[in-house]
């Protein structure tokens, strides 16, 4: 498919953001205002917020011919928004009573234990280093998401995430879940993304307005490209609006 815009989101530590939303065409659907880290729990009215369910019903319905159960969700470089996306849009597909499981598998700087505001003790990089059976999952504030943490930082995250073991783990957390969301490390800089794209249905790369170099966005994408991943769109943060513009 093309690589067009599809809605956006806000930035880590960003205070004042607007969220163009397209369509796989380009064609836009949708403009957005402002929002926190959890704005779909802070501010579940709000225009941002609108931005996440309406990138939520583009991956549900614009796929409906494929299965698009696992997908995962890269940067081209670090502080662009793609944790905080991935925590928002597992909120959103969660309303209506669907079971999303979000995996950290950012091994290098995980954070969304820190987005959900739980603790980290036992993750994802114990699961892959050990001899666990079971997902050591952690329910959120957001009925219908859990999450599966990063764990301890280990020594060698890319191999660690080529593993079989990530295959098994992903196997099991689509056994339990409608929609398995995997947060990855930055795409343009690091080679983690490029490795589990392939084993996911689909890959959404975060880019920011503001932010990000644009040899970096194409080398993420030529990343993604070289081992066929399924790339679904562009989430396009940092896109600054007239708020005036977003009432209803």
């Amino acid at each position: 498919m093309s690589f067009s815009p599809t809605p956006s989101t806000p930035p880590e530590g960003s205070q004042k953001i607007a969220l163009a939303t397209a369509s796989r065409n380009g064609q836009s659907l949708a403009s957005v205002a402002r929002g926190g880290a959890l704005t779909m729990l802070t501010d579940p009215r709000s225009p941002a917020a609108e931005a996440y369910r309406s990138l939520a019903a583009n991956l549900q319905f614009s796929y409906a011919d494929r299965q698009m159960q696992a997908i995962g969700v890269t940067s081209a470089a670090a502080g662009e928004g793609k944790s905080t996306t991935v925590a928002n849009l597992a909120i959103a597909l969660a309303e209506g009573g669907r079971r999303v499981i979000v995996i950290d598998a950012d091994l290098r700087r995980p954070s969304l234990h820190t987005l959900f505001g739980v603790e980290r003790q036992e993750g994802l990089s114990n699961l892959l280093g050990g001899d666990q059976l079971q997902l050591p999952l952690i329910d959120t504030a957001s009925p219908g998401v859990r999450l599966l943490a990063g764990g301890p930082v280990p020594a060698n995250p890319l191999d660690v995430l080529a593993s079989r073991r990530f295959d098994q783990a992903l196997s099991l957390a689509r056994a339990q879940a409608d929609f398995v969301l995997v947060d990855t490390a930055p795409a343009g800089v690091l080679a983690d993304a490029a490795v589990l794209a392939p084993r996911l249905d689909g890959m959404l790369l975060v880019v920011s307005a503001g932010r990000t170099k644009r040899d970096l966005a194409r080398r993420a994408r030529e990343q993604l490209e070289r081992v066929n991943a399924n790339l679904l769109g562009v989430v396009l943060t940092d896109v600054r609006g007239d708020d005036k513009l977003y009432r209803y």
